[in-house]
């Protein structure tokens, strides 16, 4: 079970760490408004990790006595999407990059509350279907979440790597905000992303 709560902290951290526009408006919330408001947003968008592991623990949990007859292919199949969403985030990382893109998104005014923070943050980040190919990805790949309390610990180590990660983002205030958002900032993290990303798909081969 501590392999399966370890899997999912760096899980989360793998899709935490890299800096978007999500992790802007969470700095640029907590800048301009509170920590209080920086923090809402942040839990809101460790909840929707939370949730998008979840669903595909679950999924994953029912699905087990099907897809055991598969599971080599399937595992093999999840590297392959784990290893094209590192790709990806490796492209879309060193793309930003080279065209020096250094634009912010704007924290909306009505954004003032941890309550309202939190529910639109919430909202955004559920709106990425990365995420969840991500995590179904992840969870097909790997042995050690096939039971409900494995499941449980998954998630848990998932919720707790993107929530520390998004209050320090949130916590890291205008000074911190500025080194992480800048290019040499969002190539840094996109690259720790996309080698954390691989080394999962990695994991889920040698689990074979």
């Amino acid at each position: 079970m501590s392999g399966a709560f370890l899997g999912g902290l760096v899980a989360g951290y793998g899709v935490a760490i890299p800096v978007g526009a999500i992790a802007i408006l969470v700095m640029g919330l907590s800048a301009r408004t509170s920590f209080r408001v920086g923090a809402a947003a942040a839990l809101a968008v460790a909840t929707a990790d939370g949730l998008y592991a979840a669903v595909a623990a679950l999924g994953g949990t029912g699905l087990a006595g099907i897809v055991a007859p598969v599971a080599g292919p399937l595992r093999v199949v999840a590297a392959a999407v784990l290893l094209g969403l590192a790709a990806h985030g490796l492209w879309r990382t060193w793309s930003a990059h080279r065209e020096r893109q250094t634009s912010t998104t704007p924290a909306g005014r009505g954004l003032s509350t941890p309550g309202r923070a939190y529910a639109a943050v919430l909202g955004l980040t559920l709106l990425n279907p990365t995420t969840v190919l991500y995590f179904a990805a992840l969870v097909l790949g790997r042995q050690d979440t096939a039971d409900e309390g494995s499941a449980a610990l998954f998630v848990a180590g998932v919720f707790l790597a993107s929530a520390s990660w998004q209050l320090l983002i949130a916590g890291g205030g205008t000074v911190v905000g500025r080194a992480l958002t800048g290019p040499r900032g969002r190539l840094v993290t996109g690259l720790i992303s996309s080698a954390l990303i691989a080394a999962l798909a990695v994991a889920a081969l040698l689990q074979g």
